[in-house]
């Protein structure tokens, strides 16, 4: 091998490098929904609900965003799973310990709350109701104020624990109950 190629490939052999480090020092751009997460924990038992938090930004959400009569992941991107350690009743329905994708189907008068055993599920492209563990529908509600980004909160009062998905000026809550 002649000095030339030798260096010629440890030229471009240094190129590779520098081109593929400064590559990796390009900072990652965030998400527009950005990942959040919500948790609750009751004596022994703990809730774990994450979900990527789409934001309203002018847009009319429910009807049309969100239609009406169509499964939704309940966020944006990947599907919404909520973890729960031990048995716990979800709007008076039993839900074993594990972890589920949260799907909704949105209504102007309620939303059906569909907990799946699929995971890992991109949106809900590749949602199958073969999987689904429950179904139940859970009136909606107005809100009075407006929630800018899509929105899931525990509330405590004494012993009642709620669980809220808030977007827009709709709601839904649903009890949780710990065995």
């Amino acid at each position: 091998m002649s000095f030339r190629s030798v260096f010629c490939t440890a030229l471009l052999a240094v190129m590779f490098i520098l081109y593929t480090d400064a590559r990796a020092q390009e900072p990652v751009k965030p998400r527009t929904s950005p990942l959040e997460m919500v948790t609750f924990p009751w004596e022994d038992t703990y809730i774990k609900i994450t979900y990527s938090q789409p934001h309203k930004e002018g847009r009319n959400i429910f009807g049309e965003l969100v239609p009406y009569g169509k499964i939704w992941r309940t966020g944006a991107n990947e599907a919404t799973e909520i973890t729960t350690t031990r048995d716990i009743k979800l709007a008076g329905h039993e839900v074993p310990a594990g972890t589920y994708s949260i799907f909704t189907i949105p209504q102007k008068d309620k939303w059906t709350v569909i907990l799946n055993k699929s995971l890992g599920l991109w949106g809900a492209f590749n949602y199958n109701e073969k999987n689904d563990l429950l179904r139940f529908d859970v009136p909606t509600h107005q809100l009075d104020t407006t929630y800018e980004p899509f929105t899931i909160k525990f509330d405590q009062y004494k012993n009642d624990v709620v669980l809220k998905m808030m977007w827009d000026r709709t709601g839904i809550e649903m009890p949780v109950e710990f065995e």
